[in-house]
């Protein structure tokens, strides 16, 4: 655990740029779907996004999640600190309950209309691949932040559960958007306990009762005991709409655009029928 914390910031660098490639390579081999748009420009669309949410949480926050957790546990701010827990325990504990709050941070995103406005720029993908895993809103991602870090104060989380968790998180993430087909067998399995490309893609669908279910980050259990999980999508894969009808399914919106459109509205278009 020393090491991990002493290394964070190489370890969670590293774990991002090799699932990245190692996933875009698998993508090209074993497709979900056919894919709608140039793989070039959409990289670079999403890279350049991630690239300005970490400059804009440095620049904002002089302590990010793990410098709260750090602060929490030197001031023994936090129930975790006030109960003594077995570390092992508090640990799994900890992963689980961060894992919930982003899937009720995720129902928030959806729900609350100013919210919404700033989570649909990560819904305007029309095209998952991996790279899609990071499109968020820097204005999102400051909300975020701000959620999770009130959070780990509360709770005074430790800090290698929150090291451990972002790199789950930012890892479980690349996969599930990844446009990866992975055997049925062990598809089924994986479903079971984490959130699998087909049932994050589900969530991405044009069909907007679909984009309404399926919130989980990392594991699965939360949309099946809140009764948001989907299992199956209205139409197949290969044939599937992601996107929002309100900005189209032809050409991606820019990267101007899509800073810019928390502010614009954008008229309504009908949403796709569904089949019996």
């Amino acid at each position: 655990m020393d090491f991990l914390i002493e290394n964070e910031q190489a370890i969670r660098v590293s774990v991002f740029l090799s699932l990245l490639l190692i996933l875009g390579g698998a993508e090209l081999i074993a497709p979900l779907a056919k894919r709608q748009m140039g793989r070039p420009s959409q990289w670079l669309t999403n890279l350049s996004i991630v690239l300005l949410d970490n400059l804009t949480l440095k620049y904002l926050f002089p302590l990010l999640a793990v410098g709260v957790a750090e602060l929490s546990s030197k001031s023994g701010v936090g129930l975790f600190n006030a109960l003594s827990l077995n570390f092992w325990f508090e640990f799994g504990v900890t992963l689980l309950l961060l894992d919930f709050l982003m899937y009720c941070q995720h129902v928030l995103m959806h729900k609350v209309p100013i919210l919404w406005r700033l989570h649909r720029m990560h819904h305007t993908e029309i095209s998952l691949d991996v790279s899609s895993a990071v499109r968020f809103h820097p204005i999102e991602i400051i909300f975020s932040m701000l959620f999770k870090m009130g959070f780990i104060l509360m709770l005074g989380i430790s800090v290698e559960a929150v090291i451990v968790f972002e790199i789950l998180l930012n890892g479980l993430a690349l996969f599930n958007h990844s446009n990866l087909k992975i055997p049925h067998s062990f598809e089924n399995i994986l479903r079971k306990v984490i959130v699998t490309p087909e049932i994050h893609w589900i969530h991405h669908s044009e069909v907007v009762r679909e984009t309404k279910g399926n919130f989980g980050f990392n594991l699965i259990f939360w949309d099946k005991a809140f009764s948001t999980y989907i299992d199956k999508p209205t139409l197949n894969y290969d044939v599937m709409q992601q996107g929002l009808s309100e900005f189209g399914f032809t050409t991606p919106l820019s990267l101007k655009e899509l800073i810019i459109s928390p502010f614009k509205n954008y008229p309504p278009t009908a949403p796709v029928k569904e089949t019996p």
